[in-house]
């Protein structure tokens, strides 16, 4: 079977189940693991700064300073804030790179196009592992690293724009809901299997020590343990997977298809790249980097994409004029964006309020939780034939749960024993996460009935790529919360959002001003 299949028609029956099918299953199939591996690499560094903690990598900015000191304390809590900002680095950059990521197929091919994002997310796996092997480690070694995690995040829209042209409508919420379900499950799995190999002296560490009871040499292989299956799951995508021409119009040679993706990523990661450096380099604030960050991705994409896909952007970029696309986003950023967000942040969070809870064996259920849950949001929906009345009650939940999980955060601070606090809190989250899963699969449901099958396509796109914004948003306010003493406060916020996104779905898609019936 040729790399470039130029005659695919799914819809019908005969082609489907003589040829169509056994391809299809083959490259979801290789498909569901890249995606995995994606996300678990893209949300690491949210369990990986848990680690740099312990083990006390501090980046030189405690050298000279007295322990016990205002200034010493000071640095520290400095220190801790800057561990948040590199699971919102990586955030930044894989919801930028979704942006082009949405547009890759048709230039590049699907083989091509999950070929190299795969082989891309070997070089911040590597990174990790040098970099975690050195106490003296830089900071800015660390936050380019996060930032070519990135490549994980973006890998998701590419990666369910694929998949849909290798199935038939009737089997779309299948194909698309194995894909993004099973992906999704990477944070969690990411979160399972760190903990694991980290007490392993396997790959061999410059430096010595013990802390916890774990040995410094084990913890670089939280970096190292995702080469080997990246580099499985690659080859896996290279000689397994296919390009077809109902996704790719212009079939193009291997070559020609990887160079495309090059170019494409390249442009999304100068946009990441120059967020990090304001984040980090000249310390503006998140809020004025977000839009800079957004805005320089679509212009560099408007301007200077290949001429062969710059009329199909324009077309699509229609979709901006829409008012009913920035309400999708607005109510889309709170379910999957706090799914996103919470999972980057919650092993920190935890670390910073019951330091003494064995949290690390227990926190990879939220986003597990969290995807689980996904597909029954929709099912839900399709069943009471509205995905608007589905996120209604979702958000309600989130509200609630924000609210209780603020309530145990504050009687944990001001109790003599704060693990008394430890399991409610945890639960509560739970809870929390279960409501961002529902909301993700009613609110993608809404979005087809909202609008035309022209313009769904590329909503679904663009909502998307601006939820995965939480990866980087919620990390960087609990950092900045924990810094000030109150990370309840963030929370607060959260909820606040959570209030208006209700009120948004009420007016729009349900009250007597309604301008569609329940979609």
């Amino acid at each position: 079977m040729s790399v470039n299949i130029e005659k695919w028609d799914v819809e019908d029956d005969k082609f489907w189940n003589t040829t169509g099918k056994k391809i299809a299953n083959k490259n979801l199939w290789i498909s569901i693991p890249a995606l995995l591996l994606a996300f678990a690499v893209w949300i690491m560094w949210g369990m990986l700064v848990t680690y740099m903690k312990d083990f006390g990598f501090t980046f030189g900015l405690l050298e000279g300073l007295t322990e016990g000191t205002s200034e010493y304390e000071k640095a520290l809590a400095n220190i801790n804030a800057m561990y948040y900002t590199l699971p919102a680095i990586a955030g930044l950059a894989g919801a930028t790179l979704r942006l082009p990521n949405s547009f890759l197929i048709a230039l590049g091919g699907g083989r091509n196009v999950i070929f190299v994002s795969t082989m891309l997310l070997i070089i911040p796996a590597v990174g990790a592992g040098i970099g975690l092997g050195n106490i003296n480690t830089s900071y800015e070694f660390f936050a380019v690293m996060a930032l070519l995690s990135g490549f994980g995040g973006g890998n998701f829209s590419s990666s369910m724009n694929n998949i849909s042209y290798f199935y038939p409508k009737k089997m779309q919420g299948y194909a698309l809901g194995m894909n993004a379900g099973i992906g999704n499950l990477g944070v969690a799995t990411m979160q399972k299997l760190i903990p694991l190999v980290v007490p392993i002296v396997f790959f061999g560490a410059v430096g010595t020590g013990v802390v916890k009871g774990v040995e410094f040499a084990g913890i670089q292989n939280a970096g190292w343990v995702w080469v080997p299956l990246l580099a499985i799951s690659s080859l896996a995508a290279f000689f397994g997977m296919n390009n077809v021409i109902t996704g790719t119009p212009e079939l193009p040679s291997t070559t020609k298809g990887v160079t495309n993706t090059l170019i494409m990523v390249g442009l999304g990661l100068v946009a990441a790249a120059v967020g990090a450096f304001l984040l980090v380099g000249v310390k503006v604030n998140m809020w004025i980097v977000l839009p800079i960050v957004i805005i320089l991705a679509v212009v560099l994409m408007k301007y200077a994409t290949p001429s062969a896909i710059k009329a199909n952007l324009n077309k699509q970029f229609s979709i901006l004029s829409d008012k009913h696309n920035w309400i999708m986003t607005v109510i889309y950023t709170m379910t999957f964006g706090s799914f996103i967000g919470y999972s980057a942040a919650f092993p920190k969070l935890c670390q910073d309020i019951f330091p003494e809870a064995n949290y690390r064996l227990w926190v990879f259920l939220g986003p597990a939780v969290g995807a689980l849950i996904r597909p029954v949001g929709g099912i839900i929906s399709d069943k009471i034939n509205s995905g608007a009345k589905v996120t209604m009650v979702s958000t309600l939940m989130q509200i609630g749960a924000a609210l209780a999980v603020a309530y145990f955060v504050i009687q944990a601070r001001v109790a003599d024993n704060p693990l008394d606090y430890w399991w409610p809190f945890f639960g509560c989250f739970m809870i929390l996460f279960l409501a961002t899963g529902i909301g993700n699969g009613s609110t993608f449901r809404s979005i087809p009935y909202i609008f035309s099958k022209e313009k769904a396509g590329p909503v679904l796109g663009w909502t998307a790529a601006i939820a995965a914004y939480g990866a980087f948003i919620i990390p960087k306010v609990f950092g900045e919360q924990i810094k000030a003493g109150h990370p309840e406060y963030a929370l607060y916020g959260f909820a606040l959002y959570y209030v208006i996104c209700l009120v948004l779905n009420w007016w729009y898609y349900q009250g007597p001003k309604r301008e569609f019936d329940n979609p």
